[in-house]
Formats: structure tokens, C-alpha cells, sequence
């Protein structure tokens, strides 16, 4: 059983947790990790959600998501998702924070998702063919040049199963992090 933190709508602590099901069914503000890998030679990997999720399922998006539980802290959550979801492991340096971004919604499955976002960047150094999705999240795996994750979220509302559309300024803020880190003198 999965539990976590509950935050206010500024994503301050309450100091409570709760059930990670009963948090989306009543709609409390929650903290995720979001960490975005990318190439030196400008690729961005992209992760499709498993068919059996209940939300976005089959859609492409962020490389590595998912909840922090209770007690853990966003770069503890950030690693372990990291080698739950695609079978890497990284170290806490190797993270760069690019900010937290709210995320705000309510399916037509009843699931109130008021999410912050807590987002990295991080160079891939592996290939795509030593990761390991996780079945139960991850249908596959992509990695898109920094030019098609532009076209990507230019089409963001032609449902062409990439992003979601409420989020584009996100994504557009995570394309240029990852622009700027990559062209920064070393």
C-alpha cells in the first residue's frame, strides 16, 4: 500500500499522509518526481505509459514519473523511480532540479490528480537498449531528437498521444532546461 504525503495548494507539508487511492479520490494536493533524461547529442527519451494505467494510458510523456511516498524526499523518490521504471541507477549528482510545477486535474474516471510536479534533467549515459522498462508502467521506450520534442508539443493538440495538452508550457519550459544545459560550456 502506497502512501503520501498531503500538502496544501501551495505544496507546503501538512504534516499527514494518506493512501495514495483515497488521495486521488478526494482531490489532495500531493508532491511527484519528474526526471527527464536527455543525450549530449540532443536526444530526449520519452516513456509510453502502460496500456494498464488508469490515467493517460498509451500516452508518451516524461522519461521517468512517479509519486513520493511518505517520509521520502524528492531526490530519494527521483533515484528509485529512476531504477523501478527503466532499470537505471543514478546518483543524487547527477540530478539537476529545474523547478516544481503545478499540475492540476480531474479525469473522467472520478480521479482528481492536484499533483506538483518536481522536476529534474539528467544526461543519459547508457544506451536505450541496456534500460529495462517496468511492465506495469512502462509500454516503451523512445528517444526523439530536440527538434521532434518541439514539433511534439507545437501538435500538442492534434492528439497525436504525446503530452498532455494542459501542460504545454511545461514541456516548453523542459525543452529549453534541456537545451541550455546542453549547449553550456563544460
Amino acid at each position: 500500500m502506497e502512501y503520501l504525503d498531503i500538502v496544501t495548494k501551495a505544496g507546503k507539508p501538512t504534516g499527514k499522509s494518506e493512501l495514495k487511492s483515497v488521495i486521488h479520490q478526494k482531490g489532495y494536493y500531493h508532491h511527484t518526481a519528474h526526471i527527464w533524461f536527455y543525450t549530449k547529442h540532443g536526444g530526449i527519451l520519452l516513456s509510453q505509459r502502460s496500456a494498464k494505467k488508469t490515467i493517460c494510458p498509451l500516452m508518451w510523456d516524461v522519461s521517468v514519473a512517479g509519486h513520493i511516498d511518505a517520509g521520502e524526499t524528492t531526490e530519494q523518490a527521483a533515484i528509485r523511480e529512476t531504477k523501478e521504471e527503466i532499470g537505471l541507477s543514478i546518483s543524487e549528482n547527477a540530478l539537476l532540479k529545474i523547478g516544481v510545477f503545478e499540475c492540476f486535474q480531474t479525469y473522467e474516471n472520478g480521479i482528481q490528480d492536484n499533483e506538483f510536479h518536481n522536476t529534474f534533467i539528467t544526461e543519459l549515459t547508457e544506451p536505450l537498449s541496456k534500460l529495462t522498462p517496468q511492465e506495469e508502467e512502462v509500454e516503451a521506450l523512445k528517444l526523439v531528437s530536440l527538434n521532434e520534442f518541439e514539433t511534439l508539443i507545437k501538435n500538442i493538440d492534434h492528439n497525436n498521444n504525446h503530452f498532455v495538452s494542459s501542460n504545454k508550457s511545461y514541456y516548453e519550459f523542459v525543452l529549453q532546461e534541456i537545451k541550455n544545459t546542453i549547449n553550456r560550456p563544460k
